[in-house]
């Protein structure tokens, strides 16, 4: 059964051996083989529930040859009887089955929901590249597929030869014509795949494609309605769709030739069968009750051929989802088998670090090496596209260095288990977003409340009084269709839910680029406490202000380290750089940093 399914779903056709000897290559199929009891068990009622198939058979056939040639009512009787029990034994095999399937379904969705979650999330973050509605909708795919008509008829497809058998019995020409008639459906359920799969990928791929774009364009509405680029939008969001929607008709055009073949195979097939019959019959070869049976044995035997062929597109659209969340969950499985490190102390060691995000064609951070200790506080500063975002997003594991390292007591910050890093770590990014809940909620990353950890960190960031002139305080509801709040209110609950919890290590994007100066002066205040607490802090900034309250200072250009060390010995550093050259010597061309970092001095 696990070997049948594999070959159904796997696009190359490699069975279930292949997967698992892959060591976890196919994890949502490997899920499915852990359950391989439960699918035996299925098997097993799929051929008992085919074999009590032949009760109407074996009904029709002792009616019009025994009962109507006896004219014996008790005969009739005591043969409904029977068929009666039967048929009772029946429903109730196939009540099992369902129930069977809808929770082998709970068990997938319960196992790989999660993960994909988990894996769309990480994926997202890093790369977004991924469509998280999608991988969504392909575990809804997946369990419904195996609760639905589509599965059962695949099941149930193999013990058609049940039916072959018995036509055989009858008559060798019934038994042949039964097969060719199952061959030429196979044919065209065969055609139909080879034809429209390929089309059909790729129409799901456009239609994600053109969703993606869809849902940027509204989230940027806001922007795009004041300077009239609506229709310019609509435009190019309406030229993916175009290209999904053409996609799609040469699909259903595709499968629409071959679906006239079957067409005409479903409406000859029945008669040719009862014009051998009744010829067998007229030969003498079969009676009269065998006649009416031959419908049965045709029907019985391609009635499952027909339903995967008219359930075909929900067939290919499980597999490919099954193909999709394999690889999304076999790229980040290796993200939840590290084992759990304890609380870090704040070392930070970087070296070597290069970066090439997706889709660059160079790197953005080449070859950084520093290093910090427990309450240091290092300042990045540098001019615009000088790598600082760039440098944040790796400091706390966004991006994964493409060469070198970054670590924070001595463990790779980038593959480290967030659940267990994230409490100690806090973070702020550069575009602020709040979460949809109220303030404390937000505060609290979301998780349980704890009120006085809450109003500490509100505090200690200064927006205590700010959070309760809000209209409900802290229960007030932020976030999309919350209160609105100003840029610098955003900044400031973000460096309060940063700060949440005590964090060992504290990384923040330009945290004053929407604050006044009585908020700047409050989180100059606030890094002073984290640095008395032993805290690691860093920040970058292009305010000369924050500089002051910096142990150590970073000066980027291009993405390459121009100067780290000691605050004062940098800025010594960058004004020796700057100073007039001696006379007859061509003079220094002052960068941005250092004219920046003399205002700072």
């Amino acid at each position: 059964m696990i070997t049948f399914l594999d070959r159904v779903f796997s696009p190359s056709g490699a069975g279930a051996g292949a997967g698992a000897g892959a060591g976890g290559a196919h994890p949502v199929s490997d899920l499915l083989r852990k359950c391989k009891r439960s699918f035996y068990l299925v098997a097993l009622l799929t051929f008992v529930v085919q074999v009590m198939s032949i009760t109407p058979i074996l009904f029709t056939l002792n009616a019009f040859d025994r009962v109507m040639s006896s004219r014996s009512t008790v005969t009739l009787v005591s043969l409904l009887t029977l068929v009666g029990v039967a048929y009772g034994f029946w429903s109730a095999l196939e009540w099992v089955r369902a129930r069977l399937m809808i929770r082998l379904s709970l068990r997938l969705d319960w196992d790989t929901a999660v993960r994909a979650f988990d894996a769309a999330f990480r994926r997202y973050v890093a790369r977004k590249d991924v469509d998280v509605h999608q991988v969504m909708n392909d575990v809804v795919t997946l369990r419904q597929f195996m609760t639905g008509a589509p599965l059962l008829a695949l099941m149930s497809a193999p013990y058609a030869l049940i039916f072959v058998i018995v036509g055989w019995l009858f008559h060798p020409y019934l038994g042949i014509f039964i097969i060719v008639a199952t061959l030429l459906q196979v044919f065209a359920a065969y055609t139909t795949s080879r034809v429209t799969t390929p089309v059909l990928r790729e129409a799901n791929v456009a239609s994600a494609e053109a969703s993606r774009v869809a849902d940027a364009t509204l989230r940027l509405s806001e922007t795009a309605l004041p300077l009239g680029m609506h229709r310019v939008l609509r435009k190019r969001w309406f030229a993916k769709h175009s290209h999904f929607l053409s996609l799609q008709v040469n699909a259903s055009e595709s499968a629409g030739l071959i679906g006239g073949l079957n067409s005409f195979l479903t409406h000859a097939l029945p008669s040719m069968k009862m014009a051998l019959a009744i010829f067998l019959a007229i030969e003498g070869h079969i009676s009269g009750g065998m006649v009416m049976v031959t419908s049965y044995l045709l029907t019985f035997a391609i009635q499952p051929i027909v339903q995967v062929m008219v359930s075909w597109p929900q067939i290919q659209a499980a597999r490919m989802a099954l193909e999709r969340l394999n690889a999304l969950i076999r790229e980040d499985q290796d993200n939840h088998e590290r084992m759990t490190l304890p609380p870090p102390v704040g070392a930070l060691d970087v070296a070597g670090l290069v970066a090439l995000p997706a889709g660059a064609s160079a790197p953005v951070i080449q070859g950084l090496n520093f290093q910090l200790q427990p309450g240091q506080v290092l300042a990045v500063v540098g001019p615009s596209a000088a790598g600082k975002t760039s440098l944040i997003r790796l400091l706390v594991g966004i991006w994964a260095p493409t060469r070198g390292h970054v670590r924070l007591d001595g463990a790779e910050i980038a593959p480290w288990v967030r659940s267990d890093l994230g409490q100690w770590i806090g973070y702020v990014p550069q575009d602020i977003e709040l979460f949809e809940g109220t303030v404390a909620e937000n505060i609290a990353r979301m998780g349980d409340v704890d009120a006085d950890r809450v109003v500490e960190a509100a505090k200690v960031t200064g927006i205590h009084d700010l959070v309760l002139a809000l209209p409900k305080g802290y229960d007030t509801p932020v976030g999309r269709g919350g209160h609105a709040l100003t840029g610098g209110q955003k900044q400031r609950l973000a460096i309060a839910r940063a700060v949440y919890g005590d964090p060992r290590y504290v990384v923040m994007d330009e945290p004053n680029a929407n604050l006044d100066d009585e908020s700047e002066a409050g989180l100059v205040s606030l890094i002073q406490a984290l640095r008395a607490r032993g805290a690691t802090v860093v920040f970058s900034t292009h305010r000369p202000r924050l500089i002051a309250v910096a142990s150590h200072l970073l000066v980027l250009k291009a993405g390459q380290q121009a100067a780290f060390g000691p605050v004062q010995e940098v800025l010594g550093q960058l004004k020796r750089t700057a100073a007039p050259a001696p006379s007859g010597a061509e003079p220094a061309k002052p960068t941005v940093v250092a004219i920046n970092a003399g205002a700072a001095a």
